[in-house]
């Protein structure tokens, strides 16, 4: 018999940039307005808005707002690990953690993101499980596109409600 596992996951996605490119993308405000968010926003432990090209840094709160919906879907978190080179680890939805590990294999960048303690669910519309992974998934794909020269693959319209937040 199979034990599936439903609290955490992986996905890993290989880009032909550098590595410092890729932890901008994910470490700063304007980086991550680049392919993930509409807006994100971090504030310091002294409640300082940081600035968009600045760092992110370990303790930072942050409140992010997605492309497809009004400001009233939030999702607000803390940086837990911060790393300034290549990786990052941060609160997400349900109390699940995501880590970001970015390293090179076989000559090109990878970046493997992992989602744990995700809280079990029998209501599958509610499964954050299927629900957080088929948007990493997007996520990541958005990214590649990005940084590799293609178009942005978000849909940026509030009146057509996304499937990804």
């Amino acid at each position: 018999m199979i034990d599936n596992n439903w609290t955490k996951f992986k996905v890993i996605g290989d880009f032909n940039t550098d590595i410092r490119s890729l932890y901008e993308a994910w470490a700063t405000p304007e980086g991550l307005e680049k392919w993930f968010l509409r807006k994100a926003e971090f504030y310091t432990i002294a409640g300082r808005l940081r600035e968009p090209e600045e760092f992110i840094l370990k303790e930072d709160a942050y409140e992010w707002y997605w492309h497809g919906f009004d400001d009233s879907a939030v999702e607000k978190g803390q940086i837990l690990e911060a790393n300034g080179t290549d990786f990052i680890k941060f609160s997400f939805s349900g109390n699940s953690i995501v880590s970001i590990n970015i390293y090179t294999r076989n000559g090109v960048s990878i970046v493997e993101l992992t989602q744990v303690n995700i809280p079990e669910e029998s209501d599958p519309s509610k499964n954050l499980f299927v629900q957080c992974q088929v948007g990493w998934t997007f996520y990541m794909a958005n990214l590649k596109s990005i940084m590799e020269g293609g178009i942005d693959l978000r849909n940026k319209k509030v009146e057509l409600s996304s499937n990804f937040k």
